[in-house]
């Protein structure tokens, strides 16, 4: 399936437009605008309330917004209980630094962007995360009490005033970090997630005069900026509307229907796929009960929207993806919106993604997929990792050095069995792992004297079309020993369900994807490649242009014709990241050096 970055209006079945957004700006400028904000450079129009009904004296707001940001050292004042903020010390030297003048009140109540604060926070759902995070009650209640004090020309309650400010610029700075790199650290939910940590140069951020002065267009700047993920937030809003209309129907169990089959559940699953757009109403001379062409086709749709076998035939599976509620998509959506936050800002002009869920690959040029392809992924016990590394260099006729753990754990009971096996796969046994060392006949070892904790030699495959590599291998250097390859199993690109290898890559397309990383090489043409593969020689070719490789990992997605896309969960890595959007933030005290996105650079 395709998953890229390019920027159009696309359309879905299920009626959802997509908007081209705004794009990313340099992580420089956007942290500049967050940073300058906290150093004290205000919103323009966001000055101090002089001769308004909510005046302060400078001695008096400081002594209120002291007691709001350290409840402890004084009593709370006429406020109601005020709620624990998560930047305290930051904010201490916010408003230390501002001599306490109010950020987002002016002579008539709250700053234009105070306003498009409120009204962002209220629509975080939008994003998949909770408004009640970033202090969306307290803000609307202080916020009506401050505006009726105004409406009848009243003096405003300094505390409340004070606590407004405060929780505003709170809100401000947590919504900007969840948007920037997500609402919960990958690591704290899955170990296997190497992205990413958004590093800025400070020095570079306090030098910058740039500055957005609309809170919307700040935000949308701290989005992913890929069009992927604008493409999944409008499905969140669609699937949302669906939950409001009522979801669909669960289908009861009973065998499998296709198509000549007349059942009464025929009628529910049709209604469940107009549902979701997969097949369009019925036409007029169709029997509910009839299981007819029209619908093998919306039923195949469905299949291929949820990663199952499209054959047509609602069997088990089909049934059991056609049953998960509405509510559980939802969140399957608001799941992999946060995965887009934990990704690299910028996957480059041109570069290669897997989606291990999907067991699917693309190779992306200036935000258009130039090719795609199928791929084989790793077992549940052997899972591929999440990272990105640029692709260097490719092997031609590759040898085949079995890791150790393949060797003792799947190579070696084979081999018990059949003492021909290594002979008949063309691969020979080294005494040890050192570069020089002599081969050993393998018929002088007595392999059921050997095991995990005695096992020092090195089995290689010579190249070949047995070679488990195939006739391909693309390297792009790194600490999991990960690379794509071909493979002499060419059946299992035929399946759904590709999670079949020990971890590393297989691809269904090496011939093509090898010609596409060469194309500007002129040492390199298109037959030099097929003639050198063909001749069998071992052949390492550098490329000019390193190309960035990106292992991640949805079980949600939208393509770029608008399909939205389910998943299954290969490796379980949804429900922890689902309980940990569920918790409530802790009552902690967030400082500049663990905020995301705000840590200078060592």
């Amino acid at each position: 399936m395709k998953l890229s970055t390019q920027s159009n209006h696309l359309c879905i079945p299920e009626t959802i437009c997509f908007q081209k957004p705004v794009k990313r700006k340099h992580m420089a400028f956007i942290l500049a605008a967050l940073l300058i904000a906290m150093i004290g450079m205000v919103f323009p129009g966001a000055y101090p309330c002089e001769g308004s009904p909510a005046d302060l004296s400078q001695p008096k707001l400081k002594s209120y917004i002291i007691k709001r940001l350290h409840p402890e050292t004084a009593d709370a004042g006429p406020s109601a209980v005020f709620p624990p903020v998560y930047f305290r010390d930051i904010l201490s030297t916010f408003y230390e630094k501002r001599n306490y003048n109010p950020l987002w009140s002016q002579d008539n109540g709250l700053t234009p962007q105070a306003d498009q604060l409120i009204r962002t926070v209220e629509n975080a759902e939008l994003d998949g995360l909770t408004s009640e995070d970033y202090h969306l009650d307290q803000l609307k209640s202080l916020n009506a009490d401050c505006q009726k004090a105004l409406t009848q020309k009243q003096a405003v309650d300094p505390g409340k005033q004070a606590d407004l400010d405060v929780l505003l610029t709170d809100a401000f700075l947590l919504f900007s970090s969840h948007l920037l790199s997500g609402r919960v650290t990958p690591n704290a939910v899955d170990s296997t997630w190497l992205f990413f940590d958004p590093v800025s140069d400070i020095a570079e951020i306090l030098n910058s005069d740039v500055y957005s002065t609309q809170i919307e267009s700040f935000f949308d700047g701290l989005r992913p900026g890929n069009t992927a993920y604008y493409r999944l937030r409008d499905a969140l809003q669609h699937y949302i509307g669906i939950q409001k209309q009522g979801g669909w129907a669960s289908i009861p169990s009973g065998s499998s229907l296709r198509v000549g089959d007349t059942n009464e559940r025929v009628d529910l699953i049709r209604k469940r796929l107009i549902v979701t757009a997969d097949i369009g109403p019925p036409a007029r001379h169709i029997k509910p009960t009839e299981f007819d062409e029209s619908l093998m086709k919306g039923v195949q749709h469905f299949q291929n929207r949820h990663g199952i076998e499209p054959d047509g035939v609602v069997g088990l599976s089909t049934l059991t993806a056609m049953n998960v509620p509405v509510e559980d998509r939802i969140r399957q959506i608001e799941l992999n919106l946060e995965r887009w936050r934990w990704i690299p800002h910028d996957l480059g002009s041109r570069y290669i993604l897997v989606n291990i869920a999907d067991y699917s690959l693309v190779v992306v040029e200036n935000q258009t997929t130039v090719l795609d392809m199928r791929v084989v992924v790793g077992k549940t016990y052997r899972r591929t990792p999440v990272f990105s590394e640029k692709l260097k260099y490719l092997v031609l006729n590759p040898y085949w050095n079995v890791p150790f753990k393949i060797a003792v754990e799947d190579k070696l009971p084979i081999i018990r069995k059949n003492p021909l096996y290594l002979t008949q796969q063309h691969i020979k046994v080294f005494e040890n792992w050192s570069e020089n060392a002599p081969e050993i006949n393998p018929v002088v070892i007595d392999w059921y004297r050997v095991n995990a904790g005695n096992f020092p030699y090195r089995l290689r495959q010579d190249p070949g079309p047995l070679n488990a590599l195939g006739r391909i291998k693309f390297m792009f250097p790194n600490k999991f020993s990960i690379y794509l390859h071909d493979t002499p199993q060419r059946g299992l690109f035929k399946r759904a369900t590709r999670d079949f290898s020990s971890g590393c890559i297989r691809i269904e397309k090496p011939v093509e994807l090898a010609k596409y990383l060469l194309q500007n090489d002129p040492q390199w043409p298109s037959q030099r490649i097929t003639n050198t593969i063909e001749h069998g020689v071992t052949t390492v070719v550098y490329i000019k242009d390193p190309i960035p490789v990106h292992l991640l990992y949805w079980t949600a997605w939208v393509t770029e014709s608008g399909i939205v896309h389910f998943g299954n969960d290969i490796y379980d890595r949804d429900p922890p990241l689902s309980r940990a959007l569920k918790a409530k933030l802790k009552d902690t005290i967030i400082s500049a050096e663990n905020l995301p996105g705000l840590r200078a650079e060592k």
